[in-house]
């Protein structure tokens, strides 16, 4: 891991020495084989995709994947040797109530799904487009697709705002991105690619029909997977009542047949999923927790992303709304500090369009978290060790960029 970091890292520096011409075609080829390789092997340190593939193939017979869970009886009949194999780590027992019993590959088995409707939709058009037997290939080579396609928005659409193509290699050769969307196939690059479009379109805009285009596609990222939404302050500075009417309306569109179909279950594991992971009471907040007690940390972290929100939407370029985004994104994680490394799929998007590397090393604190017990930490040391060093990198690194943008030229 660590070696694939040092030669992504050498390769994006270099690359800004070569030709524009010739750089976009290696970044290009980089974007399509790095997903497409890693994609070769079942996932290796995730596994939601198979929930993914549940969710479309439940969809696909005619059913709400929020109304019943995986190991509901009702859902007994579409279970096969793929995705309920004998042995697996997840396995429901027979002393549980309301569910068949037996092992899956789908995590947490025994409750509804969590993911948004727009994602639902992207579940059963690759469950309509895979031929059987397929397994974990499509959903894989799909994540893989959407890498590629965001690196293709970047290379052609940042000159139009000014901005140099060879920053798209943060993107397109990144081992994080390689593994949690080629291996992993994670739907946060779904949600990504939705956004960094929209951030494009919102920047490029020349009337108020571009807006609406960002509009409905921030609205489709958020309706993907939720963290999109920390775009919102940035893509608000232009035109900000049409951003927000047309994302608004979208998500409401998406959601209105689930909701009128379901009620409240259409929120699915969410609410529990964030009560386990302890962000009700504060205790999952490992900088925080540093200097807070956790009764402090909920009102603490709320406050800095207000204030963070409020100065990204009062320094926002619209004509860049990508530099005020990444602030954004990366202040929200620094402060979650979640556990799950692919949770900064958008923040490595969002540092190769503002040209901000340091930024990635969020990206790598998640590994640290995930990988604590090769190196020998607890959880939640590895969670503050990782974050907190990434905290260091982007503060010195910003510093430093500050300094030499402010020293005279030397004659």
């Amino acid at each position: 891991m660590a070696a694939s970091w040092l030669l992504f890292a050498g390769g994006a520096w270099l690359i800004r020495k070569a030709p524009r011409k010739n750089a976009v075609a290696l970044i290009l080829v980089g974007a399509a084989g790095l997903p497409l390789a890693a994609g070769f092997a079942p996932p290796r340190s995730s596994d939601d995709l198979y929930r993914y593939i549940w969710d479309g193939r439940v969809q696909a017979e005619g059913v709400s994947p929020y109304t019943y869970a995986p190991a509901a009886p009702e859902l007994a009949r579409l279970r096969d040797d793929f995705l309920w194999p004998a042995e697996s780590p997840w396995c429901v027992s027979p002393e549980t109530p309301g569910v068949v019993p037996g092992c899956s590959l789908i995590n947490r088995p025994t409750v509804p799904t969590i993911y948004p409707p727009a994602a639902q939709a992207y579940f059963l058009a690759v469950q309509a487009l895979s031929p059987p037997g397929t397994r974990e290939r499509p959903v894989q080579f799909s994540a893989g697709l959407a890498v590629l396609a965001i690196a293709v928005l970047l290379v052609w659409l940042l000159p139009k705002a000014g901005a140099d193509p060879r920053t798209a290699a943060l993107w397109a050769w990144c081992p994080l991105v390689a593994l949690e969307a080629g291996n992993n196939a994670h739907l946060d690059v779904v949600s990504t690619l939705f956004a960094v479009a929209a951030l494009l379109a919102a920047a490029l805009a020349k009337t108020w029909r571009g807006t609406v285009a960002g509009g409905v596609l921030i609205g489709l990222a958020v309706a993907t997977k939720f963290t999109p939404a920390l775009t919102g302050p940035s893509l608000l500075r232009r035109r900000p009542l049409i951003v927000a009417a047309t994302a608004a309306l979208t998500v409401t569109l998406l959601y209105v047949p689930h909701v009128l179909a379901n009620g409240s279950k259409v929120l699915g594991y969410l609410p529990d999923y964030l009560v386990g992971e302890g962000y009700d009471t504060g205790t999952r907040f490992a900088l925080l927790a540093l200097v807070l007690p956790p009764s402090a940390s909920l009102a603490a972290a709320a406050a800095i992303l207000l204030a963070t929100a409020a100065l990204a939407w009062w320094r926002t370029n619209p004509d860049r709304p990508w530099h005020t985004a990444t602030i954004m994104t990366g202040a929200f994680l620094l402060v979650a500090t979640p556990g799950y490394s692919w949770y900064t799929i958008l923040l490595i998007a969002l540092a190769a369009m503002s040209d901000r590397p340091e930024w990635i090393a969020i990206g790598v604190a998640g590994y640290v978290a995930q990988y604590s017990s090769n190196l020998q930490l607890d959880g939640f040391g590895a969670l503050q060790l990782g974050y907190g060093s990434a905290l260091l990198v982007v503060v010195v690194i910003t510093a430093l960029r500050h300094f030499t943008s402010r020293r005279p030229a030397v004659a």
